[in-house]
């Protein structure tokens, strides 16, 4: 058995110092060699790499300075003082990535099956510890069985110094969490408190009942995948991404690693811009339709303006009338915020603003300026809304942006009716800059709408009920629809050439890299949302 192969020489220890060196030397090696062949293949059979082999794909080659790898339990009921191997089934440390310091921590499955007790939580209390003090991000590689029965209370009381930690952390470093295995009960909670979750399909799971327990409660019957698999959490937002094999998921990682800074004192990332900040984006013609009802993908918007047209995107598979990510314009990493007409029309409801409230906080928390790509027919109406929360989730992403203090720009492409042109970012509610196409209609409601309550009798009364419609809905449209209308009254800064919205967005962000904002304190530093 591996515990029996990782555990300490027999014998009294050598003698003198070289003896020992010499011993101990013996000792590191053969818990670096880990998993014998038959444990290593069965992980590998699972499509899964070995904890070691994980750190070694994620971190520059001999980056990784390892932490407490002689740690070992100290556990004696039900037989555990005769399994007593080093590293305790978790191995933690730092390295770097693409030059970076980060700080890791990676279950190890051949031990038992990753689960955590209390030495394995202390080593993780103090690598979280040390990345929160040293201000580098933090990654956590789970593969684990979740609490070690056999230490009870110890083990409980060392997820909640995990999940301590992960509230103590955030907004302060990045929390990564990629699962690569089965989480179950308190290890599903730790990734949910982090920033961002990587799950790798078939492999990974999370869930807090298992089931097992479900079966035997509701008499339902599921399996792993289909209770807690990688796409299940991607469509309920859970996962940031969702991957086919472990590689892909660690290249994805260092690819959304290259866009954060370290810490919440430091800036992201900049690189010398190779795409012209001038480039004219002629395919923003053709891409956005003129009529305001005919359904476009916001993402070819986003690759047209940013540099390289790369957009990484996030929670791609949940509530996809909002897209999230992060890009570079000018060599500057941007977060993009869009509404989406490919689905739902773009409209605002309650996953959405969820899943845009929480980017923009993070963008917030980490200095990475804001873009805002409007299109918006309006909140999305229903019984089903109302009832189930739409007014507070809305005012959740009100309350982000309001509370944002990065720079800030809005482009009004085409429509913004009503509460959702408020929401999304408006010059009322503090955007820096509103920029807005000649396409641009921003009223409480679309024309035909707004006609029929405004002119209802007028239209009732007259002889030619459908003409007489149409006429004052063009007279509506004239009044109050036309693009300008905003810039007259200073709610719009400019109306711009569509073809130019790069360059303007960019001389933007260069005027504001300077913008400095004190909010009025609050008990440490909290929000009630």
């Amino acid at each position: 058995m591996r515990e029996k192969e990782l555990d300490a020489p027999a014998g009294l220890p050598a003698e003198g110092l070289i003896d020992r060196t010499t011993e101990l030397a013996v000792i590191k090696q053969r818990v670096v060699e880990g998993l014998n062949e038959e444990s290593a293949q069965r992980q590998h059979r699972l499509g899964k790499l070995t904890a070691r082999e994980r750190i070694e794909r994620l971190l520059d080659p001999g980056s990784f300075t390892e932490l407490e790898m002689l740690r070992r339990h100290r556990a004696t009921d039900f037989g555990m003082d005769a399994k007593r191997p080093y590293t305790d089934g978790v191995l933690t440390g730092w390295g770097t990535v693409d030059g970076r310091k980060v700080f890791v921590y990676a279950h190890d499955f051949g031990i038992f099956g990753g689960s955590l007790g209390e030495a394995h939580a202390a080593k993780i209390h103090k690598v979280m510890d040390l990345a929160q003090s040293a201000g580098a991000p933090l990654i956590g590689l789970n593969d684990g069985a979740g609490a070690r029965i056999q230490e009870g209370v110890m083990a409980l009381a060392g997820y909640g110094g995990i999940f301590r930690r992960n509230v103590a952390a955030s907004g302060v470093i990045p929390q990564i969490s990629v699962m690569l295995g089965p989480c179950a009960g308190g290890a599903a909670y730790s990734p949910a408190l982090t920033d961002f979750v990587l799950m790798v399909r078939r492999t990974a799971s999370m869930y807090v009942t298992g089931p097992d327990v479900i079966k035997a409660v509701t008499g339902e019957e599921i399996g792993l995948e289909g209770l807690g698999g990688a796409d299940v959490h991607a469509e309920s937002g859970q996962a940031t991404f969702v991957h086919d094999d472990e590689d892909d998921a660690f290249e994805t990682l260092r690819w959304l690693l290259s866009y954060l800074p370290s810490n919440n004192r430091e800036f992201p990332p900049a690189q010398a811009p190779a795409d012209p900040v001038d480039r004219s984006c002629d395919r923003l013609l053709d891409i956005v339709p003129n009529s305001p009802n005919q359904p476009y993908d916001v993402r070819q918007v986003i690759e047209e303006i940013v540099d390289h047209g790369d957009f990484l995107e996030l929670q791609q598979a949940w509530a996809g009338n909002v897209v999230i990510g992060l890009a570079r314009i000018g060599g500057e990493v941007v977060g993009m915020v869009a509404n989406q007409p490919m689905v739902l029309a773009g409209v605002l409801d309650i996953e959405a603003s969820q899943k845009a409230a929480r980017f923009i906080r993070f963008c917030d928390s980490f200095n990475i300026p804001l873009v805002t790509l409007v299109d918006v027919p309006g909140f999305l109406p229903g019984v089903d809304q109302e009832r189930n929360g739409i007014i507070r989730n809305g005012a959740k992403l009100l309350y982000a942006y309001c509370e944002a203090t990065v720079p800030r720009i809005q482009v009004l492409m085409r429509k913004a009716y009503g509460g959702a042109y408020i929401v999304m970012d408006s010059r009322s509610i503090g955007t820096d800059l509103s920029l807005a196409w000649p396409s641009n209609e921003v009223a409480v409601m679309g024309a035909e709408a707004a006609t029929n309550v405004i002119h209802r009798r007028a239209i009732q009364n007259a002889d030619d009920e459908q003409d007489t419609r149409r006429r004052l809905i063009e007279e509506y449209q004239r009044t109050l629809m036309h693009p300008y209308y905003g810039a007259e009254r200073g709610l719009v800064d400019d109306v711009i050439d569509p073809r130019e919205t790069r360059s303007a967005i960019h001389t933007g962000l260069q005027m504001l890299r300077s913008k400095r904002v004190t909010l009025p304190e609050r008990k440490h530093g909290n929000s009630p949302l």
